[in-house]
């Protein structure tokens, strides 16, 4: 298994238009792209990246919790043409770990505020009749997915379909192997030490490798009634 050789994840705003390589889908202008060493530009989706937040530079307190909470996160960079170099705008942290990292600082009211408007976003986002019928479906092919992940892969799946990262036209569609897609990606994340493999440094694909044995026994176990 190969590791690279910088383990930091690297996610850079593109500056011209960018097609992912691997699903195909037109990113279109500042794209937020992470790039491979053998097929080039990929989308967050992609790259396994897409269930991330970004969280702005700013707030360096709130940066370190964050990323101290997250187990996977990646820089985000974006050239700068007037310095000739690419600067950090900001990361990538999982929800729970921003969460957690809020937490530590609720006592100030700003953040309080800050994320009530994140919330107020992500329902602004969501297409409640799309998430039912995604969950709708999870359900009829994986009948043994525990209560209440059907939501929560579903609302991630509409969240790709409003634009928000690539494959959303193959997403809209509910098919089946769409359905799949989406809900190995939830068993790779949260049933696997696959981001862990990440942050140690290893190449996604060998990463996929190594836990795809928990995540077909998982699917084996989810594809029967409960």
């Amino acid at each position: 298994m190969k590791k690279k050789d910088d383990s930091e994840i690297k996610v850079f705003i593109s500056l011209q238009d960018s097609t992912c390589s691997e699903c195909g889908e037109n990113l279109g202008h500042k794209a937020w792209i992470t790039l491979d060493r053998e097929k080039g530009a990929l989308c967050l989706s992609c790259a396994d990246l897409d269930h991330l937040i970004f969280l702005p530079s700013g707030d360096a307190a709130l940066t370190r919790r964050s990323k101290k909470y997250s187990t996977l996160s990646a820089v985000v960079l974006k050239w700068s043409r007037a310095r000739k170099r690419y600067e950090r705008q900001g990361l990538l942290v999982e929800e729970k770990g921003l969460e957690l990292a809020e937490e530590e600082c609720l006592a100030d009211s700003e953040y309080r505020e800050r994320r009530k408007e994140r919330s107020a976003l992500r329902r602004a986002e969501l297409d409640k009749d799309y998430v039912h019928k995604f969950a709708k479906k999870i359900h009829e092919f994986f009948p043994g997915c525990p209560n209440g992940r059907q939501k929560g892969i579903a609302e991630h799946a509409c969240l790709k379909y409003s634009g928000r990262v690539g494959r959303s036209s193959f997403a809209k569609e509910f098919s089946e192997e769409a359905i799949n897609l989406a809900v190995r990606a939830h068993i790779r994340h949260a049933e696997t030490d696959y981001d862990i493999l990440l942050v140690q440094g290893y190449d996604r694909y060998d990463a996929r490798l190594h836990v795809e044995d928990k995540v077909l026994d998982v699917i084996s176990k989810w594809k029967l009634p409960t």
